[in-house]
């Protein structure tokens, strides 16, 4: 008998009150006034790593949503993805509290310097042995833009063009800088490392000059496993190229039918394997002992939502000042230079036509994402029904009120996964990528970061 398709899990949270549904920090079982605190991070990750999640998919944004009514002042009021805290230094206290569990830290390849970055990532898989990954973004909001130096946003393609060659230069520095057998520990000669085995990589380009060496010895995976969330066309080649999982968001099964089969084509179109890509759409769990519990509780958390700030939110997402919308008139159709996938969600469904108030509504839980309400058995079901018409590998799970969502999930779904036979029940690996592919802990040969350019030595 053939082994059924097995399911893989993320934890998706931000460094931020309640990031992900606007307004629930109000909720009495909330914790999110606490992401300021160690605890609170240390405890998430043993939730999650309790329920064996592959990873704490760790979103950021570097700016405000400021979209809307051309202010800061929703996003302040209603703690839309603010405060923002970095989603980097929590994760050395989150790896001492934890053995398995990795982590996925957004970082923007559009604001970052590819030299450092590739420091403090490498660091990092240091630290946690091999449990690091990258979700690398562009970043889509004007104010991270005007803050960080910027006259304005950059343009979409040229985002883009700017991540590929910043990916070429850390996969010089994480992949060719330091060969396997460079660090010798030679105390009796007093070479702790062999110069002739370190390179610089001479890299001249036409957004970066690095010249230098990586300033790390390899870590465990080398390079971090690597995320991606583009929707856009473009995105979607730019994940096909590099990444090893994309996170993506849809409402609905026929979209991500759609959007597994597109990105799995592409995949191959690079000349990778589709099996070298795991999918992992975003759900919102709402738990209950019955049906009409769970669906009684929905209504409840749809009334803590923050209607001005999900408008704030859309605002931003979509770089469409909704304030000058009548909360009644339908969504339109329209390319826009920040998350295209956001806007499509509404505009594009094949099953209605989405007013400003729905989609607020919507947005307001999970970002607008599949909603699977019922009893453990029933998200169960449906789990499994996305896992194999969608064509997917696993998904990230969102929050309605943080922390006690993963627990809730952790204590009720997981079992009945597990009693199915399509989830673990211990980590099969030491690294991230060994727990995610059931291969070893370096990127496989047919990836672009074991091909880059010869380098000069």
């Amino acid at each position: 008998m053939s082994k059924k398709k097995q399911i893989h899990l993320n934890g998706f949270v931000q460094n931020s009150p309640s990031p992900h549904s606007t307004g629930l920090w109000k909720h009495e079982k909330d914790q999110g006034t606490k992401h300021n605190t160690i605890d609170f991070w240390t405890e998430t990750a043993k939730v999650l790593e309790k329920g064996k999640f592959d990873a704490v998919f760790i979103a950021d944004v570097l700016g405000t949503y400021s979209v809307y009514g051309n202010s800061h002042d929703a996003a302040v009021r209603h703690a839309v993805q603010l405060p923002a805290h970095d989603p980097l230094l929590i994760i050395s206290a989150m790896a001492q509290a934890t053995e398995h569990i990795g982590f996925a830290p957004t970082v923007s390849a559009t604001y970052a310097q590819p030299y450092a970055l590739a420091r403090q990532l490498s660091t990092l898989d240091h630290l946690t042995e091999g449990r690091l990954a990258w979700n690398v973004v562009t970043s889509y909001l004007e104010s991270e833009a005007i803050n960080l130096g910027l006259s304005g946003r950059i343009p979409k393609n040229q985002r883009y063009d700017r991540a590929d060659e910043f990916l070429e230069v850390v996969y010089k520095l994480w992949e060719h800088s330091w060969e396997d057998d460079a660090v010798v520990y030679d105390r009796e000669n007093d070479v702790f490392a062999d110069p002739k085995k370190v390179h610089a990589i001479n890299h001249h380009g036409e957004f970066f000059n690095v010249p230098g060496i990586h300033l790390t010895e390899p870590s465990p995976q080398r390079t971090p496993v690597l995320f991606q969330a583009g929707a856009s066309p473009r995105g979607r080649d730019f994940a096909a190229k590099h990444a090893e999982a994309v996170f993506t968001k849809g409402h609905s099964l026929e979209a991500l039918k759609s959007y597994s089969a597109d990105l799995r084509n592409r995949t191959v179109a690079q000349g990778r394997n589709e099996d070298n890509i795991r999918i992992f759409p975003m759900i919102l769990p709402i738990i209950g002992s019955t049906e009409e519990e769970a669906y009684a509780k929905y209504e409840d958390l749809k009334n803590h939502v923050s209607y001005e700030g999900t408008a704030a939110l859309l605002s931003g997402h979509t770089g469409i000042d909704f304030s000058k919308y009548n909360p009644d008139q339908y969504i339109e159709d329209i390319e826009t230079d920040a998350v295209q996938g956001n806007l499509d969600m509404y505009t594009k469904d094949p099953n209605k036509k989405w007013t400003l108030r729905e989609a607020v509504l919507n947005h307001g839980l999970g970002n607008g994402t599949a909603k699977f309400i019922g009893t453990p058995e029933q998200i169960a079901d449906c789990i499994e029904e996305w896992t194999v018409e969608g064509n997917v590998d696993g998904f990230n799970i969102a929050q309605s009120y943080s922390l006690e969502t993963f627990r809730e999930f952790v204590d009720y779904v997981v079992p009945e996964l597990q009693k199915r036979g399509i989830y673990r029940t211990e980590y099969e690996g030491k690294t991230l990528r060994e727990n995610l592919f059931g291969t070893g802990p370096y990127l496989p040969d047919n990836h672009p970061a074991r091909r880059v350019t010869t380098l000069v030595k």
